[in-house]
């Protein structure tokens, strides 16, 4: 059944890997790793309201260049969800885009899921839990844990997701910062040394989280390791790390003030970077 009312809106969270090991590269051609994800407060925004077809508008500060037809994967994820609704019904969305493109935060998988979430709550699909997730690991691996956008731990390629609460991290306000560069994720798992260098303890805390990415990433784009190096020196910080393949990096704070001081002080340092300020879920 579709709604009759105006459109309805979702977040689409942004991700971030509190950690990132790398275990193994896999005779497909994919990795197995270990990650631990989290999400921010706030990210990009979806908007449906009942249409005759489906449709995607993108706007925001990061829409020039992106593809609203079909191969989308806001679009993909509605032509699936539509499958399990009778009758066939349409959209029209639109996409406010405000994280930057490949910029490791989960932008694409954020915005799938919350249109799998989205255009469930539109059309009242009868979507269960194991059909959202069948859904979401079609569109990427990333998807299923934005799909919750809960902190998780990943496996095999990060879709085998395990609920954890990690009491040091959580609410911790945040700061994202990118240096204007676009990286895929492909190039540098490729780089990617082959060394295991050990299982993700969790529950250990953050002195033993790492970025396995983060060296191929700097050898791609130095800039990360500025903005680490940058970050790692900001009073009030007490957790830096790359977020997935990069290039943006985080910052965890004591505090929102610290968080506020500092984020002043990267703009003030660097006015071509994005600099975004959030807390964590």
């Amino acid at each position: 059944m579709t709604r009759d009312t105006g459109p309805l809106t979702e977040t689409a969270y942004a991700k971030i890997n509190l950690a990132l090991h790398v275990r193994e590269r896999l005779p497909d051609g994919y990795h197995r790793i270990e990650t631990l994800f989290a999400f921010c407060e706030e990210g990009d925004v979806l908007a449906a309201e009942p249409a005759g077809d489906l449709s995607l508008t993108i706007d925001g500060p990061f829409a020039e260049g992106l593809s609203s037809r079909n191969d989308n994967l806001v679009m993909r994820a509605a032509a699936m969800v539509r499958d399990y609704v009778p009758g066939g019904p349409g959209a029209a969305i639109r996409l406010t885009k405000n994280l930057p493109i490949a910029s490791g935060i989960g932008g694409g998988s954020a915005d799938a899921a919350a249109a799998i979430r989205l255009l469930a709550r539109l059309w009242q699909a009868d979507l269960d839990a194991a059909v959202a997730h069948d859904i979401a690991a079609d569109l990427g691996a990333d998807v299923p844990a934005c799909l919750g956008s809960k902190t998780v731990i990943g496996r095999g390629r990060g879709d085998e997701l395990e609920a954890i609460a990690l009491a040091s991290v959580e609410s911790a306000p945040a700061l994202l910062v990118n240096p204007g560069v676009a990286i895929p994720t492909g190039p540098v798992f490729q780089r990617w040394d082959g060394e295991d260098r050990g299982a993700l303890a969790a529950e250990r805390g953050a002195g033993g989280w790492r970025n396995d990415l983060t060296p191929p990433a700097i050898a791609i784009a130095p800039e990360i390791g500025a903005v680490l190096a940058l970050l790692d020196g900001l009073p009030g910080a007490f957790f830096v790390r790359m977020s997935g393949s990069g290039a943006t990096c985080f910052a965890l704070f004591e505090d929102m003030e610290k968080r506020a001081q500092a984020a002043l002080s990267v703009k003030s340092a660097h006015p071509d970077w994005w600099v975004w300020e959030s807390a964590l879920r």
